[in-house]
Parts: C-alpha cells; structure tokens; sequence
C-alpha cells in the first residue's frame, strides 16, 4: 500500500493492525492472515457473487501462505440478495462456534460484513474483512448494522484486525454498490457541520485528529460523481478509501459522531420502520442516507438564513414541551418498538426552561461562529441532490420508493430517534423546526419546488 492517511490511520487504530489497499490486493490476503493470526485455521465467508468476485484469488493466496483452511469455504446464496439480518449471524455463528482455532476471511461487500463481523464478535473472535465494493463506510468501523424481527440496529462488536480492498475488484463491482458507497460518504459533509454546531454549543467537542481522518479526503473522493459512475478506477479508490478512513474514524471515536449526522437519522428512521427490507434487492444503507443528505442540507441552508437573535425567548421557552407532551408525540409519531427504544435517547438531550434558555442565549451568543464555520463546510442540497444524480444514486424521496407524505413526516421523526445533537435539535431549541420543516415544503421552498425527481 502506497504511502497514504490510511498508514498513519492504522498506526493509531485500536482495533485494525493492517490494510492492503491498492492494485493486486488480494495478493496480500494470505501473508495478512499469517501475520495476524498466526497458527490459527481459516474459514473463508462468501455468498455467491462475492466468492465469484474475489474468492478464488484469496483461496490462492491464503494456500500460498501455508494457512491452514478448516473447511472448504462457506458460501451463502447469491439470489436472493443477502440482507443483513440477524437469523443470518446466528446461522454463521453456529457454523463457526465448533470450529475450533478458527478466523473467518470474509470475502464480502457491506451486508455480510455486518454478518461476518457480529457472528466473530458474538464468539469473541477476531476476523479478516476482504472487501468486494466501495459500498460502505463500516469496513473498519466498530458495530455492525443488523436487522432483528425487522429493527435495524448498530450491534456492538469489533473491527476487523486486517482489511483487505482490490481497487480492481471494487471498480467491477455492480454500479449500484458504488452509488451507494457514494450515498453513505456523501452525509459526512452536513454530519461534519452537525459535529462542529455540537462543539461550539459545547454538547461534544471535536477530537482533531479524528475530524482529519474523516475529512482529509472526503471533497477529493466526492468530486467527480460522474467519473465514479462510470467505473473509473482512479475515483473508485478514493472513494474506497475515503469509506475506509471513515470507518476508521468511528473506531478511534467508538462512535459514529464523526461520520453520521442528521442524515443518516433519516435512514435510521426508514430502517427500523422496515423500509425496503422486502425489495430485491434491499433498498440499500447508502441510498437511503443519500435522500437524508439532501434533507439535511436543505434545513441546514434554512437554518443559516435565521437570526437567533431575533427570537421571542421567554415565548419559545413557555411553548417547550414537557418530558410527558415529548414522549406522547413520540409514540404518537413513532411505531410502538421504535418509541420505547428511542425514549431513553430523546428524553437525556431534552431541555425545558432555564436550561433551554440558556441554551437559546448559548446559540445567539455563538451564531457567527456557528454560521462562520458551518457554512463552509456544506454543500447546498441542489448540489448533493445534482451529484447523487450524477453517480447513478436516487436523487428524490420517491425514488427510494417514499410518498411525499411519509417523507414530509420523516422529518418529525428523526428529532425523536437519538440523542445525538444536530442541526434538527438547534432548530427544535430554537424553536423555529416547525416552521423550517414546513417553510422547506411550501410551493416556495426547496422541497415544494422539487416534488418530482426532474424538477
């Protein structure tokens, strides 16, 4: 691997010793897997496509390395498409758990990552991630996104101890798979936004290096959508990259502040309601955060249009909800499972009188540095909606299958979901979220004048 951020970002990861990303990668499987577990067997974890992918030349590599191999390799089906849902950890798990002295080398993109990852972590064992598409940003990230009785999830569990991405394999991957890779980087603009608004308020401070680990490379791997959607390799590996070192950021963090903002709530939202889990193939992660970007980025653009300082306090503070009236709109908005898991989250950033007013005068004493800092770190939502476009992504809410009424309603709930404080919780203490929301889908606003996909 060429000299690049990723070296300095595995000299300081806590949980990732090595990655091989470049040309002829797969080449490396086998002496990674000595150098990392040395003695130990391996399993190599595949469905169908990726074992076409990819899986011959790391079978060949792990040989040439003189890796023991405790079975021959475990391969899901390829149709229909792998989701990753939690009956699958279970029957990897189980596979794996008599399998004594024994590593998995996922041979995989996104969703049997997650699989691979949780079933290891669940037996407390290590793995090897070699990875098919630039599709996700959780290749190195802590946690693993899983579906259980239909509620999708972040499950805790390891990263991989090494990672193993072909530039050759990514760039042949299916066009969608690099989209959605683009969808899912693409919301660490306005999520970096969201982390800075956070640090002025003085609700989570930035940790600077890990902000360089995300956004070192995020424009350059971002800018040529058009090129990415065509294949070109070059592009491909940045954004692979830039996935990479995201992925990394979260497990230096142990959390996922620095790569998801209120954007990807909008995908939570749509997640845990089950949204596309029917589809064939599953309405994917990245698709899903692209749509949350843009909503993101179009609040964010209201909201530096406002003047805190303008703002009737004492009746913003008199109208605030009660601990009660939030957790009724919560269930009132919310389906039954989702309200009770996202009470706890909701309620612990809940303010109401001094500690909102203080809050509200916080904001106004700080708005030219939130607005100084904020606005050049965005992009403006007919950008990201014009660059989703260009890489062959959904670029409208009713290409993701999202009427225009759920999606409206969306942006009530994504408030409701977590504690993490962002764009949509600076407007709701302002109390001017209401207003936004609606102002945004008047005939007027940026989503009245874009109701159809060519609009």
């Amino acid at each position: 691997m060429a000299d690049s951020m990723i070296e300095q970002a595995v000299a300081t990861a806590t949980q990732t010793n090595a990655i091989e990303l470049g040309e002829n990668a797969l080449d490396a499987a086998g002496r990674l897997f000595a150098e990392q577990f040395p003695g130990r067997r391996v399993l190599v974890v595949a469905d169908e496509n990726t074992f076409a992918a990819a899986g011959g030349p790391v079978v060949a590599s792990l040989e040439a390395a003189g890796v023991e191999f405790a079975e021959p390799p475990y391969l899901f089906p390829g149709v229909p498409t792998l989701y990753a849902g939690y009956e699958n950890v279970e029957v990897l798990r189980e596979h794996l758990a008599p399998l004594a002295d024994t590593v998995v080398c996922s041979v995989a993109a996104g969703s049997l990552n997650d699989i691979a990852k949780l079933a290891s972590g669940e037996l407390g064992r290590p793995y090897l991630q070699v990875c098919t598409a630039a599709s996700v940003d959780g290749y190195a990230s802590f946690g693993a996104s899983i579906a259980k009785d239909g509620f999708k999830i972040t499950r805790n569990c390891p990263a991989p101890v090494a990672i193993v991405a072909d530039v050759d394999v990514m760039a042949a991957a299916p066009a969608r798979l690099t989209a959605t890779g683009y969808g899912d980087l693409i919301e660490k603009v306005p999520a970096g936004a969201d982390w800075i608004l956070a640090d002025e308020l003085g609700v989570e401070a930035i940790d600077e290096y890990v902000w360089t680990l995300v956004q070192s490379t995020l424009r350059d791997a971002l800018a040529r959508p058009d090129l990415i959607g065509d294949g070109d390799r070059t592009e491909i590996s940045k954004l692979a990259e830039a996935n990479i070192m995201s992925g990394l950021s979260m497990q230096a963090m142990e959390s996922s502040r620095p790569a998801s903002g209120a954007g990807h709530q909008f995908s939570h939202v749509w997640e845990m309601e089950g949204h596309g889990l029917d589809w064939e193939p599953p309405l994917s992660h990245g698709f899903k955060v692209g749509i949350g970007t843009i909503a993101s980025c179009a609040m964010w653009e209201a909201a530096l249009e406002l003047d805190p300082a303008t703002i009737d306090v004492d009746r913003v503070v008199a109208a605030a909800p009660t601990a009660d009236e939030l957790a009724r709109r919560c269930r009132q908005l919310l389906q039954p499972r989702i309200a009770e898991a996202s009470l706890p989250q909701i309620l612990a950033k809940h303010l109401t009188g001094d500690a909102l007013r203080a809050r509200i005068e916080l904001i106004v004493d700080r708005w030219d540095a939130i607005r100084s800092r904020c606005a050049p770190q965005l992009l403006s939502p007919q950008d990201i909606m014009d660059r989703l476009r260009a890489v062959g992504a959904p670029h409208h809410p009713t290409m993701i299958g999202m009427d225009w009424e759920r999606f409206r309603l969306t942006h009530f709930k994504v408030p409701l979901i977590r504690s993490r404080y962002t764009v949509v919780d600076m407007l709701s203490d302002l109390g001017a979220f209401e207003d936004v929301i609606e102002g945004l889908f008047a005939p007027d606003g940026f989503w009245g004048r874009h109701q159809t996909p060519d609009a």
